[in-house]
């Protein structure tokens, strides 16, 4: 009953899925404005490459486009890309601000963005840690204790939030099997160097926009499962802690009463009372 009463206390308004929305809502229009802002420079980039690179040609008849490509802008027919900045990407983006995850692979150029970034971040981040914190406190409530849940859902968990996305990293983005594994929990955990990121390891390969959604969604679950475990863990080594606490205490107060023992002499007649009466030495 009391733990009926613990979830119907976190569904109240503001409610997991209230919250859910406004954070989805706040990334998803953080991801428009830096879209927004840095999408059309860097369609004023691409197209200042793509001129030079058409001058270099036309000057410099001697030279083939294979062997320009090699240090410059990859030409495919009559067809560019529209550059780091689209909307999914931009929306992930904004996802790794507000997560604190930071790849560094993306960042804004210009005034407006930077500045925007700024106060983005301001807000977002504390609305990421309270949807997190929440969303772990619900998750808690639902099982019986920590262990408990640990027991009944790591394997299935590590097949969601692990094991499946390295599989589908290793066929997406060609990486192995123990780079998958180093992404993930580098990703997940907030560390976020930025030398592997899924969506652009290869600039060659077209990316769909539901692989971005699937990776935000992947993003945002799976750091709540693994601040799960990370609090588990320190839920283990505050216990430890405290049991080493109260053997150490337990002896040292056995130390005390025994050398008290010692220095009483009735201490010592009681302890050397047997069937035959007291037998003083």
């Amino acid at each position: 009953m009391t733990r009926v009463r613990e979830m119907l206390s976190l569904a109240r308004v503001p409610s997991i899925l209230v919250l859910g929305v406004v954070y989805v809502t706040y990334v998803l229009i953080g991801g428009v404005i830096f879209w927004k802002l840095e999408g059309d420079l860097g369609q004023k980039d691409i197209g200042r490459l793509l001129t030079s690179k058409k001058n270099l040609l036309t000057t410099y008849t001697c030279l083939n486009q294979d062997d320009v490509s090699k240090v410059g802008l990859s030409l495919k027919g009559n067809h560019t890309t529209d550059g780091f900045w689209k909307f999914t990407s931009s929306a992930v983006f904004a996802a790794t601000v507000v997560t604190t995850i930071g790849y560094g692979n993306m960042s804004p150029s210009s005034t407006a963005g930077q500045i925007f970034c700024v106060f983005f971040a301001l807000f977002g981040i504390p609305l990421n840690m309270v949807v997190l914190n929440r969303v772990g406190k619900y998750m808690l409530v639902m099982e019986r204790n920590i262990s408990d849940f640990l027991e009944g859902k790591t394997g299935s968990a590590s097949l969601l939030f692990f094991i499946g996305p390295m599989i589908v990293f290793q066929l997406r983005e060609g990486w192995t099997y123990s780079q998958a594994m180093y992404y993930c929990f580098i990703t997940l955990s907030t560390i976020g160097f930025g030398d592997f990121v899924a969506g652009n390891s290869n600039p060659d390969k077209e990316y769909p926009d539901w692989y971005s959604v699937l990776m935000a969604s992947w993003i945002f679950f799976g750091l709540a499962w693994l601040a799960l475990l990370i609090n588990h863990s320190i839920d283990i080594l505050e216990r430890l802690n405290t049991h080493f606490k109260q053997r150490c205490g337990g002896q040292r107060q056995e130390g005390e009463t025994g050398g008290t023992e010692r220095d009483n002499p009735d201490t010592q007649v009681s302890l050397h009372t047997g069937p035959l009466g007291a037998v003083k030495h």
